[in-house]
């Protein structure tokens, strides 16, 4: 089954908070650049501004990224053109960086539509300790790819 079939009958639903996963093509390791990184970073806030929508945490890790996103109220919001956004923008900006050319990313993305019960701060919590639990740091300080509304 394709991705597009997967994902006929879906539709994104505006005040609604979404747990998100993007993998790099052929899980190259493209975010332990620390430039690239901060790259897709830049990519996301700006997703913020175009597509009317909060990135309430996030992680950057080496080959992918996770996130938790509401989508605004103010239509037409669809996740999937905030997705096409970040990772059609993260590609020609990173790509231009590295002098490359070619594919960045998987294609598709991940979604989970949080429900009334699933609670945010927890997955929030669970989100940005990616590193931890991939061994990458000891100390979540110590990584410097991540953001959350609620934690600092």
């Amino acid at each position: 089954m394709s991705y597009n079939d997967l994902r006929k009958g879906r539709f994104s639903e505006s005040g609604r908070e979404y747990l998100i996963t993007a993998v790099t093509h052929q899980r190259t390791t493209i975010f332990n650049n620390f430039h690239c990184a901060r790259l897709l970073i830049k990519t996301l806030r700006e997703s913020e501004h175009h597509h009317d929508c909060q990135w309430l945490c996030w992680v950057i890790m080496p080959d992918h990224f996770h996130g938790l996103l509401r989508l605004n109220n103010s239509p037409p919001n669809d996740l999937s053109n905030v997705m096409k956004f970040i990772k059609g923008q993260s590609a020609k900006t990173i790509n231009h960086h590295l002098k490359r050319s070619g594919s960045l990313w998987q294609t598709g993305f991940h979604d989970h539509a949080l429900r009334q019960q699933e609670d945010s701060v927890n997955i929030a919590r669970y989100i940005v300790a990616n590193p931890l639990r991939a061994r990458l740091v000891k100390r979540l300080a110590d990584w410097p790819h991540w953001d959350s509304v609620w934690l600092k």
